[in-house]
């Protein structure tokens, strides 16, 4: 069997950056818990992206949570969430013993609709915050849902975990609410194994997140702590890799663009298929190349064809309202969500993919409709 395509792994840059970061590391004994990899990655990530103030942390969901705290939820706040998504967008509203609301999305931009956005604040008009997600590198319709919350003082914390290195309107997503998050779990555009980045033009609050992060410890000359903490701060040798993987950021935008615009070519005149939307407004990063197909082949036909070739797809991302966990939260808005994930499939997306290997996949795809 040939070898497997998958659908987007680590990719490490040929020029060996981050084994010099990590080896730094190694040679300062900086390890853990902290060091000058976590100080320059917070630097270099924020001034990538435009934001005052970067926070390194363990986890994109952790991120998420303490953007929650920070913009002041507590038990029993409201938190508008969209309901395609990945379930780290959702749990940590419940870490913060709130309660979501899912919202639809639409079929124009594949995230929050800013439509049922509205109707949802007509029905809760007291929400402490708004968390927004740019889904597959996509980024939602940004000055609508903006105007929409600030017209009701709900903080806006932006989920951009799939979306580093997109850019809407010219400006990187991320950067337009009060608060943004970035991932580098070993799936996304850039990684650290594992690892994520909070931002905001406020300083003070990701200093004060900063804080939380290391435990809450205050400054004494003994371990005392006046307020609840957590755990969730980024190692030296994680911001290491980090640091290397920014600096190929660029490279990886322009390899996932390159694999969307191949099997665009390649398999838009195929009987139903149609491809995530590209708003002129928008500059994907293109994390994953995503297909909704509208006729007698369906995503699982495409799926398990793909595996009997060694080839990795997904479906798109199953909705939180019909979750087992979090149906019996409330959701605005009709089917679009729910259209989206029986119809959508996203395609392997790997940067290390050879143009064979995009070949490969689109052969097997293409097979499908000559039976």
């Amino acid at each position: 069997m040939k070898e497997r395509i998958f659908l987007s792994s680590p990719h490490m840059s040929d020029e060996g950056y981050e084994r010099k970061y990590v080896q730094e590391a190694f040679d300062t004994n900086w390890i853990a818990p902290l060091g000058e990899n976590v100080n320059q990655f917070e630097r270099e990530l924020a001034q990538k992206v435009g934001s005052k103030a970067a926070a390194a942390l363990s986890s994109g969901t952790a991120c998420i949570h303490l953007a929650l705290k920070a913009a002041g939820v507590k038990e029993g706040d409201i938190v508008f969430c969209p309901t395609l998504t990945f379930s780290a967008t959702a749990n940590p509203i419940i870490y913060q013993n709130a309660n979501p609301v899912f919202i639809d999305s639409d079929f124009e931009t594949w995230n929050m609709s800013p439509k049922a956005l509205e109707e949802a604040f007509e029905k809760y008009p007291e929400v402490k915050a708004v968390i927004v997600v740019h889904l597959y590198g996509l980024s939602a319709d940004m000055d609508k849902i903006m105007e929409i919350c600030h017209k009701h003082n709900a903080a806006v914390i932006e989920d951009a975990a799939e979306s580093l290195g997109t850019y809407y309107k010219g400006k990187h997503t991320g950067t337009f609410g009060d608060y943004g998050i970035f991932s580098f779990n070993g799936n996304k555009i850039i990684t650290t194994s594992g690892g994520g980045m909070l931002v905001s033009d406020n300083e003070e609050r990701i200093a004060k997140s900063r804080f939380w992060a290391t435990q809450s410890r205050d400054k004494a000359r003994h371990y005392q702590h006046s307020e609840l903490g957590f755990n969730y701060r980024m190692s030296n040798v994680v911001a290491g890799i980090g640091r290397g993987q920014l600096k190929v950021l660029d490279q990886r935008v322009e390899k996932k663009r390159y694999i969307f615009e191949f099997y665009k070519r390649e398999l838009s005149e195929l009987n139903g298929v149609e491809f995530m939307p590209n708003n002129d407004w928008n500059e994907p990063n293109f994390w994953l190349s995503s297909i909704l197909l509208n006729g007698n082949i369906e995503p699982i036909d495409i799926m398990e064809a793909l595996e009997r070739k060694n080839i990795e797809s997904r479906p798109v991302w199953k909705p939180m309202h019909i979750q087992p966990f979090f149906e019996k939260y409330d959701f605005i808005g009709t089917d679009v969500s729910e259209k989206l994930f029986e119809n959508g499939i996203c395609l392997p997306s790997d940067t290390k993919m050879t143009d064979e290997d995009l070949e490969r996949v689109c052969t097997v795809i293409k097979e499908l409709w000559m039976r």
